[in-house]
């Protein structure tokens, strides 16, 4: 495919706004100074990072709610001019001696949620972002015409220019933004890319894709940002594309206080991954790609729209087949140093439908998520659909869970007879149909037919099959499975209670991020009781928040674990490795620290999130349950399907003898059960936490956190009446 030449893409341009900058030393991790631009009157300034938001927020996704509140006001929505798209890495990102530490947290106000969102990524932007002088990125105001904001951190200089001519989508655009600003090919590594694609004019879900080079292959490759739509707040403030350059990167650039004590934990941990990975999870090979056998085994593997938990078909997804596929012998860190190196990816991909039909292209993934949503949620056994669809849901800039579970409700009520074929524009919503499903993804990046529809999120589609085509209200909210707006991740939780609190008490919507308690809660037996389910909900999202304040990744906490790891008291905390961060946090800062006082940096933050969707009309009980399919059978072929299962269960647990009952008074006798027990789970979390029976959290909570700012004192009063 012909593309513009850099030559005439940079004729093109027309410089709007310019800051030169010194850029500073990185003190201990930290750069002490925050970007802000505010495209809608091109000006570009530098905010100082004050010791108060060290000590409250810490930094990464701390350091974004913060500017985000100070920001926005309790009417703001996501497409006001004042919302802002901020992104931040954190004072551990960018070290290189222990694995997993090049991550940014993007936060906004979610087109999706109408609330306020975080979502993470890889790549190379976070650290280069810090290193090249700035702690967070804050953008404000909504450009005129199409721009891209380039930050030289060589040069020390920032510049906003109007940007006509490059394309939208990422495969393009950030190949040819690495080409225009690299001084030679091998230059190309000190490039980091943020974009989204096409679609991200339409959907509500769009992604950005956060760019690194991968010099072995030659080619850009991408992380995404995925979830709460922070693609569709980029593309609606008209920026095409956020380019970083950072070219004098050392394994010490954070300065740290220590530097021993940070390799020593790297030595730990990478003797680990080179002896024991490929005993346990496999990570360097396979990544994510393993879960897809073992949730199925497991029944939790989401199968036509959450209704069943394993299918006959599921070994199409097994992880032999992404053995296979996945381009081996070289490694997949999308980090400097990550020797976990899980981002792998298909070389020579032949693409057989949309704009690039007949193009060979690499394709980044396809992970868990990817595989089980628009895999086996929808019907799909195929794993080269799944593989297409992966590769144009990243390029065109598309969550591939908000999409999967879109088609997924699309093609249920399509075969309830909510929809027919003169509604979908003729496309058969038929389980399995991946020609259908790629036909509604390339009418999504258009913002054509039913496909635009479906971009639109699950939420949507509810309130407007029951506008316009008359379905039930009762039972598109039991199948439409989103909390918050937000789409679920791809696991089953019909038989994880702790599970069910995972997802519909997570701050910004269903996503597995802040706790993963299935196999804790159903699989090991490990949480019998409402208290034990309460302090895993309580401890699991704070320590999980704690990477996101620092630029690290999760998955070398648990996705490998020390050979004698099982022995220990707590071996679902992993408590080898929770020593491990705190050596790099005493490493980075001089500040000798406990696994106690990591949770109480996560737990401010974690508070002030609630307190910023609070602030925003939301953050309160009414917002925190589940679709009913997320926490047992709906139709009677659901309950026929594990009747043995139902009908023991309502014996035992519920007391009701189930056998002259019908299908559906069996149905409900479960659900009025079920939905009491989740009610109870959220009074014991909602104790657990230091929050009142709405939700809120209490003003003696946020006393005890220091976050009792007056501001959020006020707003405490004013939303509990004292």
């Amino acid at each position: 495919m012909q593309t513009t030449s850099p030559d005439m893409l940079k004729a093109a341009r027309t410089l709007l706004a310019e800051m030169v900058y010194t850029p500073p030393v990185i003190e201990r991790g930290y750069a002490n100074q925050t970007l802000y631009i505010n495209l809608s009157n091109n000006t570009i300034a530098s905010k100082p990072v004050t010791q108060q938001m060290k000590d409250l927020f810490t930094g990464g996704r701390g350091f974004a709610l913060w500017l985000l509140w100070n920001a926005v006001g309790s009417n703001t929505r996501w497409d006001d001019p004042e919302n802002e798209l901020v992104i931040a890495g954190g004072p551990i990102g960018g070290i290189t001696a222990y694995p997993g530490s090049g991550k940014s947290t993007v936060v906004t106000v979610s087109p999706l949620t109408q609330s306020v969102i975080d979502s993470n990524a890889g790549g190379y932007f976070g650290p280069y972002l810090k290193f090249a002088g700035w702690d967070a990125l804050e953008i404000q105001g909504i450009a005129e015409q199409d721009v891209i904001i380039v930050i030289d951190g060589d040069a020390g200089r920032v510049t906003v220019e109007a940007a006509p001519l490059e394309p939208l989508n990422s495969h393009l655009l950030a190949a040819q933004l690495t080409e225009m600003y690299a001084t030679d090919e091998r230059d190309r590594k000190s490039i980091s890319v943020v974009s989204a694609g096409q679609a991200a004019e339409h959907s509500r879900y769009a992604s950005l894709n956060l760019s690194w080079y991968d010099v072995r292959r030659k080619q850009v490759r991408f992380k995404q940002a995925g979830r709460g739509g922070s693609g569709r707040v980029l593309r609606h403030k008209r920026i095409k594309a956020i380019v970083v350059r950072y070219s004098q990167m050392t394994g010490e650039s954070n300065n740290p206080a220590n530097m021993e004590l940070i390799r020593r934990a790297g030595r730990r941990i990478n003797k680990e991954i080179a002896e024991l990975d490929s005993k346990q999870n496999n990570m360097r090979k396979i990544g994510t790609g393993h879960l897809p056998p073992i949730m199925d085994h497991f029944d939790l593997l989401p199968v036509h729209n959450y209704r069943y938990g394993t299918h006959p078909d599921a070994s199409n997804l097994d992880s032999s087949v992404w053995l296979r596929l996945f381009t081996q012998g070289i490694p997949d860190g999308c980090w400097y140093g990550c020797t976990l190196s899980c981002a792998h990816g298909v070389d020579h991909f032949h693409l057989q439908t949309g704009p690039y039909k007949g193009e060979v292209v690499l394709v980044d993934g396809p992970e868990y998520e990817t595989i089980a949503g628009v895999g086996s949620n929808i019907g799909v056994f195929d794993p080269l659909a799944v593989i297409e669809m992966n590769f144009y849901c990243d390029t065109y800039g598309i969550d591939t869970i908000s999409f999967a579970n879109s088609v997924a409700f699309a093609m249920e009520c399509y075969e309830a007879g909510i929809i027919n074929k003169e509604i979908t524009g003729g496309l058969e919503l038929v389980w399995g149909n991946a020609r259908a499903a790629l036909e509604l993804l390339h009418q999504l990046a258009r913002g054509e037919g039913f496909g635009h529809l479906v971009g639109q999120g699950v939420r949507f589609l509810k309130q407007h099959f029951i506008r316009e085509y008359g379905a039930d209200p009762q039972l598109v909210q039991d199948i439409g499975m989103e909390v918050k707006g937000m789409e679920i991740s791809e696991y089953m939780t019909k038989e994880s209670l702790a599970q069910q609190g995972g997802y519909g008490l997570a701050l910004k919507g269903a996503q597995h991020d802040e706790a993963w308690l299935i196999f804790m809660d159903m699989v090991n037996k490990q949480l019998p009781t409402f208290d034990d389910k309460a302090e895993a909900l309580h401890y699991f999202p704070l320590w999980r928040t704690w990477f996101s304040l620092h630029g690290l990744c999760k998955l070398p906490w648990n996705d490998i674990v020390p050979a004698n790891n099982k022995e220990t008291a707590e071996p679902h905390k992993v408590p080898e490795h929770v020593e491990n961060y705190t050596w790099l946090y005493e490493g980075l800062t001089g500040t000798r620290v406990t696994a106690a006082d990591l949770l109480a940096q996560s737990e401010r933050v974690y508070n002030f999130q609630r307190l910023l969707a609070l602030k925003l009309g939301f953050g309160t009980r009414e917002h925190d349950y589940l679709p009913y399919r997320a926490m047992g059978p709906v139709t009677p072929l659901e309950y026929e399907s594990r009747a043995e299962r139902y009908d023991r269960q309502l014996r035992d647990e519920v007391g009701v003898d189930p056998t002259s009952l019908t299908v559906e008074e069996k149905i409900a006798r479960l659900r009025a059960y079920r939905v009491a027990q989740y009610e109870r789970l959220m009074d014991a979390v909602y104790k657990r936490r230091g929050w009142d029976e709405n939700g809120i959290p209490t003003l003696e909570k946020v006393r005890e956190l220091g976050i009792d700012l007056p501001e959020v004192v006020e707003l405490i009063k004013q939303k509990t009446g004292h």
